[in-house]
């Protein structure tokens, strides 16, 4: 089911608009995408940021970064 929204795009939004439009999409493809898609982002960030916050709370994947930093450095002093 569809539903009709009404909105005020200032310049910004219309030239953005006009540039999803020339690829061949009707408008309201175009929005419907860029909703969609922004939508996903927004997904996307909310989950890779869980996923950092539950690595810097795991304290042996810390132990392990530090190490691996360590012998990197170590082998870096050697060359």
């Amino acid at each position: 089911m569809s539903h009709a929204v009404s909105v005020r795009l200032d310049d910004e939004a219309l030239g953005a608009l006009a540039r999803l439009e020339a690829t061949g999409l009707s408008r309201s493809d175009a929005i419907r995408t860029a909703l969609i898609q922004a939508s996903t982002r927004l997904q996307d960030r909310g989950a890779l940021a869980q996923e950092v916050a539950a690595l810097e709370a795991d304290a042996a994947d810390r132990a392990e970064m530090v190490a691996v930093s360590d012998m990197m450095e170590q082998l870096r002093a050697a060359g």
